[in-house]
């Protein structure tokens, strides 16, 4: 992304939040989701009625009902803080129905400002349990972001970093994620990654995945990695992460809303949850 310029994925991705709310079924209810775009609902274009583009909106749904769900579960046991990782428009800190669950954003300092301006425009509330933590990793690190926003090593807490990884490079990715496997205290994470492209994906699905690539690339955002299945639990095993639950989005939106459309995702998205129910 231009580091003037909001993330222009992130605005993709809550626009199709957006317009899920009108899906007759619903996976994600988010009332904020248009109001932080300043949008009516009416203004909104319909659902497509193209299979493919319908599960992709499905897919921005699921990834985070799968998220705020293990979440719940979390906090349930004890979790009190979260982190959110490219919080893009993300707006479950602004309808967070947990007490006492302290939420810290962490995004690029012009994603954050932009997200800032938005809710400001729109009238949504910040409420105290919400920490922005700006990030400007040619000048910032992770660590020293979330030590200045508060975040307590020695207490459990819950990572969430969903519509980013893609966008980085291997190192990187996994780089963070040790980070996060690092917290001293018990911590699950979810987040999500694009699968290598099967060598059985026909070329129709494999022109998408092409068009899709070229897309965000001509953004100034291009797809820099992606993990096998086995390669990425390898990695996370090897950080003492377990009790790993890897999904493909088909699988994913089909937890929810049955039968998933369509039966093959040519980007190879996926969603993974793992944690450390013990302190190192």
């Amino acid at each position: 992304m231009e580091t003037s310029q909001p993330s222009r994925t992130a605005m993709h991705a809550a626009h199709h939040r957006a317009r899920h709310q009108s899906d007759p079924q619903r996976i994600l209810t988010d009332p904020l989701a248009p109001r932080i775009l300043r949008l009516d609902p009416d203004e909104l274009p319909p659902l497509p009625d193209e299979p493919l583009d319908l599960y992709g909106i499905r897919f921005v749904a699921a990834r985070s009902r799968f998220a705020e769900d293990a979440l719940a579960s979390a906090v349930a046991t004890g979790t009190r803080q979260l982190v959110i990782l490219g919080a893009g428009l993300d707006t479950f800190a602004y309808r967070n129905p947990h007490a006492g669950l302290r939420v810290v954003e962490v995004d690029h300092p012009a994603t954050q400002a932009w997200k800032r301006q938005q809710l400001a425009a729109a009238g949504i509330t910040v409420p105290p349990s919400v920490t922005f933590a700006p990030v400007d990793f040619e000048r910032d690190t992770l660590a020293g972001a979330l030590a200045t926003a508060g975040l307590d090593r020695t207490r459990p807490a819950f990572f969430l970093w969903l519509g980013v990884t893609p966008y980085l490079t291997r190192e990187a990715v996994l780089t963070t994620l040790r980070f996060m496997a690092g917290h001293h205290a018990p911590v699950q994470m979810v987040f999500d990654y694009y699968g290598e492209a099967p060598s059985t994906l026909s070329p129709e699905l494999r022109a998408v995945r092409e068009a899709a690539a070229k897309m965000v690339a001509e953004l100034g955002e291009p797809w820099l990695s992606c993990f096998t299945p086995e390669d990425i639990a390898d990695e996370l095993r090897a950080m003492k992460l377990d009790g790993i639950e890897d999904l493909t989005g088909p699988e994913l939106v089909a937890r929810y809303v049955g039968r998933p459309v369509p039966k093959a995702d040519p980007v190879g998205g996926r969603v993974l949850h793992a944690g450390r129910t013990v302190a190192l």
